[in-house]
């Protein structure tokens, strides 16, 4: 088994610079970091290996694409043993609709994050959902009126502690 790398501020930089502009130029990063061109593309790559790195995206302007609704779903199972979540979770991963789900503590069991075109289409997608008889027992739809904000980045300098 491969060591995790220890982090340290130079790191944590790259990190930072890489998500708020993965198109910049090893020389810009470089330059951005405090280090030359060679070990700050050494520091990358050993980042990508390591798996702190997963992937390069693009952000899209999805309002400016297509007209879409964002809906926030409290689901509840039937039950509650491993089986029933590992069910669930598997079940669920097939719905493309579908940005993110976590598993919660407190009143219900999975916070899920849709996008869909309209509340038609997330109430069929949901009606198909219920008929697949995945182990919901209810659920709880809140669509979202405004986004007020929303962070891409994470706050690396907050949450990691050096």
């Amino acid at each position: 088994m491969v060591a995790t790398p220890k982090l340290d501020r130079i790191d944590i930089n790259i990190l930072a610079q890489l998500q708020n502009n993965c198109r910049i130029s090893n020389v810009e990063l470089a330059e951005a970091v405090g280090l030359s061109p060679s070990p700050c593309l050494s520091r990358v790559k050993r980042l990508e290996k390591a798996g702190f790195i997963i992937s390069f995206n693009a952000k899209l302007n999805l309002s400016k694409l297509v007209e879409h609704i964002t809906v926030f779903t409290e689901v509840t199972l039937n039950g509650h043993r491993q089986n029933d979540f590992v069910k669930f979770e598997a079940e669920i991963r097939k719905y493309d609709a579908l940005q993110e789900c976590h598993l919660v503590s407190g009143g219900y069991d999975y916070l899920l994050k849709f996008l869909a075109p309209n509340v038609a289409k997330y109430q069929e997608m949901m009606e198909g959902i219920l008929d697949r008889n995945i182990g919901m027992e209810k659920y709880f739809s809140y669509i979202v009126i405004k986004t007020i904000i929303q962070r891409d980045n994470i706050p690396l300098k907050y949450l990691i502690d050096e």
